[in-house]
């Protein structure tokens, strides 16, 4: 059986709640447009593959052709929700982007950390970053093997949920990509093997393979172009 997408029930990302403002009056403009992406080893890329950060400024260039679109990874491996918090000020702020997407969770489950303080962690940075005139997007984690045994899976629901919570009951609009729910569909809808979905050199079993880095960062580009198509149709013509 073959493992490529079946077309005829695509896995497509949850749709972003909140425009994308900032984000679409760079759009609207004509100099080069600034994404930050912030995380650990998957957005920093691991074992050769090409990492989603880099993929997403490809679609995007794609998609606003003509544009001058710069995604600057900011990925850390080994990373989690506290350390990125630290980074937070020199590697997003003083960047100054229009969108920074947030990649926070997978070690926290993958290395038994407390997940209250991460969360807690996450409100921390979501209200460092709010009121900086960016658009925020918080990454939640992969669904691959090393998250699924059983001595994992329930972490890892918690921190989804968690980190959906974070954007719920942040000071202002924050978005979530669902990238556990987007991957789950990718395995059980699409009928994707793992063996596809996931490094086949990583021991580990939950870094993303070249394919599913190419997927993510397509997933990203729509719910962005999405989110940027919102904020046009909202914005006050007067």
């Amino acid at each position: 059986m073959s493992d490529q997408p079946n077309p005829n029930i695509p896995a497509h990302p949850v749709p972003f709640r909140h425009p994308l403002s900032h984000l679409a009056e760079q759009v609207s403009g004509s100099g080069p447009i600034k994404i930050v992406a912030i995380g650990s080893s998957t957005t920093a890329g691991e074992g050769g593959v090409v990492a989603y950060p880099y993929r997403l400024e490809e679609a995007l260039r794609v998609k606003y052709q003509g544009r001058m679109v710069d995604v600057l990874n900011c990925g850390k491996s080994g990373d989690e929700a506290r350390a990125e918090l630290s980074r937070l000020q020199a590697d997003v702020l003083e960047e100054m982007p229009a969108l920074v997407i947030w990649q926070v969770g997978t070690n926290a489950v993958w290395k038994d950390y407390d997940l209250n303080d991460t969360a807690s962690a996450i409100r921390e940075g979501l209200e460092l970053l709010i009121g900086n005139g960016m658009d925020i997007v918080l990454m939640d984690p992969q669904y691959a093997p090393a998250l699924l045994t059983d001595d994992k899976v329930e972490a890892a629901d918690r921190m989804v949920a968690l980190i959906a919570e974070a954007a719920d009951v942040a000071s202002a609009p924050v978005n979530v990509f669902r990238r556990f729910d987007l991957m789950r569909r990718w395995h059980k809808t699409e009928k994707i093997s793992f063996d596809r979905m996931i490094d086949p050199t990583d021991p580990d079993r939950f870094h993303h393979s070249d394919w599913s880095a190419v997927r993510v960062g397509q997933a990203l580009r729509d719910a962005i172009a999405d989110g940027v198509a919102m904020a046009t149709q909202v914005t006050p013509t007067a």
